[in-house]
């Protein structure tokens, strides 16, 4: 006996870039950025906040911590207690946590746009603290989003199946 087709993967290719190291490393940032909103973007409730796995991540959880991310690197704003990043209130539904995602987002690519030379520090409010050059930055969050990306589309298909990017 074989095992039943599954349905076509929705996948999306890696972007085509411009030549530059700015718009290729912006450019591989925001697919990422879009491939784990996506996961999380229509994700049915509550098992978006339900832990599929023994560490207790969830998909809720993996993108509101990415906001933090988002808001500490490229705004500058001050995180105390990283663990708790992974956990949604339970108030917040997905809808609300992917718009809070998406407007971290858009913040960060606001500073990023002033930004014109990879090796200068990020423009960022933190007295005190010396700022990651832009390119550590970019490179970072392609990292880290990258990884929860990976969470998510594992997340995502136990949840309901849901595969590709």
């Amino acid at each position: 006996m074989t095992a039943a087709p599954r349905s076509p993967r929705r996948d999306t290719p890696p972007p085509r870039t411009g030549g530059s190291e700015a718009e290729v490393l912006r450019g591989f940032l925001d697919y990422l950025r879009d491939s784990v909103a996506a996961k999380v973007e229509g994700a049915p409730e509550p098992e978006a906040r339900t832990a599929q796995v023994d560490s207790g991540t969830n998909l809720l959880g993996l993108l509101r911590h990415l906001t933090f991310v988002e808001r500490a690197t490229f705004l500058g704003d001050r995180v105390s207690d990283w663990p708790s990043t992974f956990h949604a209130a339970p108030g917040d539904g997905v809808a609300e946590v992917v718009a809070r995602y998406r407007e971290a987002v858009a913040e960060a690519n606001a500073v990023l746009d002033t930004c014109t030379d990879l090796g200068a520090p990020l423009p960022r409010p933190r007295p005190g603290k010396p700022s990651p050059s832009v390119r550590w930055a970019l490179t970072h969050l392609i990292e880290e989003t990258g990884r929860h990306a990976g969470h998510a589309d594992i997340l995502r298909e136990l949840i309901d199946g849901s595969t590709g990017r």
